[in-house]
């Protein structure tokens, strides 16, 4: 048993050196519990939840800031075919027409509900984090996959939502040969966030070459370790 959670602490251990990056740092996101940061993070679930390559979302998301659609006001503000056009220069033809759209929606609903500080979504949740994933339900463009993508990335500065490894984090845990059990992953982890080790478990699920370098690197690494 020693044996195996040492082969498992190691694969973790080199799993977050080499991909311990969160989405949100990845997109350009300084997260702060902060209303900017957090509204681009939702903005950014929004868009890795539509089967679109990972890296077109990010793109697009950078894209949307740049293009001045950093917070709801603005993003409600934007014309649909500037939102279209600032999706398109982020490569994210595809869903563009329709994904315009729900973006002007959530950010008119966030503006109506919540004066477009997610914060105070929060505070109406009151800590419970099945509330939470109900309200953030209301906004359009996030389903249950975006829920799970956001509470992830964000639950590095809103604790109660930690720790959250989602399906897909638990995807990459099970390709890794990792138990997949949230509570022994986190405690595997030993001083990593769970928001990093989450991030780092979905690039493992989402890219078989990421399972093949850290496998082969923590078997190097126990060869060194002798």
């Amino acid at each position: 048993m020693a044996r195996r959670t040492d082969r498992d602490s190691r694969v973790l251990e080199t799993l977050v050196a080499e991909h311990g990056r969160t989405f949100a740092e990845e997109a350009g996101i300084k997260l702060r519990n902060t209303p900017q940061p957090l509204y681009r993070t939702l903005v950014m679930a929004c868009l890795l939840s539509a089967r679109i390559r990972g890296s077109v979302a990010l793109a697009a998301t950078r894209a949307l800031y740049e293009a001045g659609m950093r917070d709801p006001r603005r993003m409600a503000g934007a014309s649909w075919q500037q939102r279209v056009d600032a999706l398109g220069e982020g490569g994210y033809r595809r869903y563009d027409e329709r994904t315009a759209t729900m973006l002007g929606e959530g950010a008119e609903l966030l503006l109506e509900r919540w004066g477009g500080d997610l914060r105070r979504m929060r505070d109406e949740a009151d800590g419970d984090l099945d509330e939470l994933r109900s309200l953030l339900r209301e906004i359009p463009a996030l389903g249950p996959a975006g829920v799970d993508i956001f509470l992830r990335e964000v639950q590095l500065v809103w604790p109660e939502a930690a720790p959250c490894l989602d399906a897909k984090a638990l995807q990459g845990a099970e390709r890794l040969g990792l138990p997949n059990e949230p509570d022994h992953l986190v405690k595997l982890a030993g001083h990593n966030e769970p928001a990093v080790l989450a991030a780092a478990l979905v690039r493992a699920a989402l890219d078989k070459k990421v399972v093949e370098d850290v496998l082969r690197r923590a078997e190097e690494r126990a060869k060194d370790e002798g």
